[in-house]
């Protein structure tokens, strides 16, 4: 019946419902359930983020045909990333799906932006497999039409400061930013949470949201505020 739901909020009916199924487990469900490491949505987050890229890189292909291949693979990295594809998982109510293990579940892995982004990409996949390209092709463009249109009627993508921040930081040769819970507060029904973000163990951000998705962002562009007035070398 979850499925079912789940298919609804899709707007897909897989001919092989497993394939969905697989779609939604985590490893740490099957490292307390039991079942193989391939059992777990893994192998199809790595197959639903390339169909991902194919059929987004076509759309900007087609309908931005001024932009420059730089400018093509900026747009393809801010609208396929982990923030992005979190905030669909979350509009599609992906996490309220995804089989956890209770350790998992605890710490506040049901929305959490890597396992959101990991099962938008491997729901993807699903689809893909049980019905081909040109039906995931058209899965994808749907689920990610408010980002799409708004970078092509305004020729920007959504204010995605993690995105800039990895690039401006990737752009000096350092390890990619990384972020961690610093504290968290408040009931269930109305959290709080406080995040760092880092670079090779040092702190150089830091934001606050009632979701952690919202505090890394906060996160990022306390960095970029940083580093605007004390440049990282």
């Amino acid at each position: 019946m979850a499925n079912r739901l789940l298919e609804a909020d899709l707007g897909v009916k897989f001919r092989e419902p497993g394939l969905l199924q697989q779609a939604l487990v985590h490893r740490s469900y099957l490292n307390e359930q039991g079942g193989k490491p391939s059992d777990s949505y893994e192998r199809l987050e790595f197959l639903g983020d390339a169909v991902i890229e194919l059929a987004v890189s076509t759309r900007l292909y087609e309908f931005l045909p001024n932009h420059s291949e730089g400018d093509l693979t900026k747009a393809r990295a801010t609208l396929v990333c982990g923030e992005s594809l979190a905030v669909i998982a979350r509009r599609l109510r992906l996490g309220d799906h995804v089989l956890l293990g209770k350790g998992e579940e605890a710490t506040g892995g049901r929305d959490r932006e890597s396992t959101l982004a990991a099962t938008m990409e491997a729901v993807v996949a699903a689809v893909y497999q049980d019905q081909g390209f040109e039906a995931a092709r058209s899965f994808v463009l749907r689920i990610m039409a408010p980002e799409l249109d708004q970078f092509l009627l305004q020729g920007t993508a959504a204010d995605n400061p993690k995105s800039r921040l990895q690039e401006h930081i990737q752009g000096l040769g350092r390890a990619t930013p990384k972020y961690q819970l610093a504290s968290s507060t408040g009931p269930d029904h109305d959290p709080w949470f406080e995040v760092e973000v880092l670079v090779e163990s040092q702190v150089i951000g830091k934001g606050q949201g009632g979701k952690k998705a919202d505090a890394e962002r906060a996160a990022a562009n306390d960095a970029l505020n940083r580093i605007a007035s004390e440049p990282i070398t």
